[in-house]
């Protein structure tokens, strides 16, 4: 027997809940409330720069009513160090998190006063919430400080996800973690996701008009390894239809410390660990990956609806974002854990009422995910008092003009080999993407000396399918000192003189 969904036990609570936090808390400065979607593992298959693939209706309609930002970035492309990131408004270096474990209040410098984006909010008379994974589920990675009432549907291992996990050996000695994907015809609640999706659309219906605004999060389990989803998302898709990874090869002149193993993928049981997958098999990945984001897609429409049957719609910004992007077997690669702009560029819709002019517009500025944090605070007219330490910048203007930009590049950065011990990492990858290059820096953890560099340029060769840094080196110099400067402000911040 399936485990027992406590969706509407989950349900009462936080509507009682949310009851007794009205009635004591401040009214807010502003009026704006904020409806805060994070996806896991989500590479950029929506929008007019995404993957022909991928049927994501909801998500269309969502980027209908806001811009879409074709080229933002993460800071790291992995979930912890990412969401670390954006949620305190830091650079990976700054907060001091470079792994699935470490607590950004241990690990920063002044951590513990610290004022996260959620956090920020609530001390400006928001009523926030957390409903699924926002922060990372490993280790004591969560903050209830950020939140006016406790998480939920928050912790726990995306194995765990699963009908395997869950059926009636659950509790036995198991082959292995969890099968890689999952297609089974059952109904969308069996899954965590189905949960959060539910809780967060009586969240929404049960919130009073002309109350203390809110600042809901609702953090989606998927599309992260395993790729599961009730078979009606598979249904979705021809599984020979889907087109094949591409480029299917490494770039050339990619150096070894560039790439991985793909080790994600190979711990789930049922995929060959020592040898390449074949092609059935890479259809079938890439087909569970894709029902998984039409699974996602569409707990996102039902959160949508919930808005809009709230009354909230007209005042309510909307964002929904990735905490990084993804591989599924372009340039061998399974996975995040690298510099590459599949694993860095993320998917970010703003739909913001107060800026109907550009609704169904997109933008090709370059954004990255720490700047979040300001935005939303001048969207909600909370700007005044931001944390001086953000290292983040607002895109509030290109909002309002598609064409406009603030910013001069995005930096992305790893350290690899990512998997295993700390201690058998060799080299940190510092990764500048501007209007035109991908520069990435290689340097030694050891002595900072830079061991390798990559090139790639995106204005005649958008895949990334040749490293041409030994052929520019007037353009790598360049790009060089702009590394160099960002390292330096980040090295302050964190009070590391090196």
């Amino acid at each position: 027997m399936l485990r027992i969904d406590r969706t509407q036990e989950m349900r009462a609570t936080i509507k009682i809940t949310i009851t007794l936090c009205l009635l004591w808390a401040d009214c807010a400065v502003a009026n704006q409330n904020v409806l805060f979607i994070i996806a896991d593992d989500l590479n950029c298959a929506i929008g007019p720069y995404g993957d022909v693939n991928a049927k994501t209706p909801n998500l269309d309609r969502l980027a209908s009513r806001g811009m879409t930002f074709q080229r933002a970035y993460c800071q790291q492309a992995v979930c912890n160090p990412s969401r670390s990131s954006f949620l305190t408004g830091l650079r990976p270096s700054t907060v001091g998190v470079d792994d699935l474990r470490k607590y950004f209040r241990d690990t920063a410098a002044g951590g513990s006063t610290l004022v996260t984006l959620p956090q920020h909010f609530k001390n400006h008379g928001y009523f926030c919430q957390n409903i699924g994974k926002l922060f990372h589920n490993m280790g004591d990675t969560q903050d209830r400080r950020s939140w006016s009432i406790d998480e939920v549907l928050h912790k726990g291992t995306h194995a765990d996800d699963t009908v395997f996990a869950n059926g009636p050996d659950r509790g036995t000695k198991r082959p292995y973690k969890a099968p890689v994907t999952e297609a089974h015809d059952l109904p969308d609640t069996v899954y965590r996701d189905g949960q959060i999706a539910n809780l967060a659309a009586a969240m929404l219906r049960d919130h009073p008009a002309d109350s203390q605004p809110f600042f809901l999060a609702v953090g989606f389990w998927r599309p992260h390894l395993p790729f599961v989803a009730p078979k009606k998302y598979w249904d979705l898709y021809d599984q020979q239809a889907i087109t094949l990874p591409n480029p299917a090869e490494p770039p050339t002149n990619v150096p070894s410390i560039a790439m991985h193993s793909s080790r994600e993928i190979k711990g789930y049981g049922l995929t060959p660990e020592d040898r390449p997958f074949n092609e059935d098999e890479i259809r079938h990945y890439r087909h569970g990956y894709y029902a998984a984001i039409s699974f996602l897609d569409a707990q996102v429409g039902e959160v949508l609806d919930a808005l809009d049957q709230s009354g909230h719609a007209d005042d309510t910004i909307v964002v929904f974002t990735s905490d990084h992007g993804f591989h599924i077997g372009e340039k061998t690669l399974w996975g995040k854990t690298s510099n590459f702009e599949l694993d860095a560029r993320v998917p970010l819709i703003i739909a913001s009422p107060r800026h109907s002019q550009t609704h169904g517009q997109s933008t090709k500025a370059l954004t990255e995910l720490i700047d979040l944090y300001p935005t939303l605070g001048e969207l909600a007219g909370i700007r005044d008092d931001l944390p001086g330490r953000l290292e983040g910048v607002s895109q509030v203007t290109v909002l309002s003009a598609p064409a406009s930009s603030v910013k001069a590049f995005a930096l992305t950065q790893h350290e690899q080999p990512f998997y295993g011990s700390v201690k058998n990492r060799k080299a940190i990858g510092y990764s500048l993407r501007t209007d035109r290059w991908r520069y990435t820096e290689w340097r030694s953890l050891k002595d900072s000396s830079v061991i390798d560099r990559e090139l790639y340029d995106h204005a005649n060769d958008p895949l990334e399918t040749a490293n041409i840094a030994g052929e520019q080196s007037d353009t790598v110099a360049v790009l060089t000192n702009q590394i160099a400067e960002v390292i330096g402000i980040a090295r302050q911040k964190s009070g590391d003189k090196k």
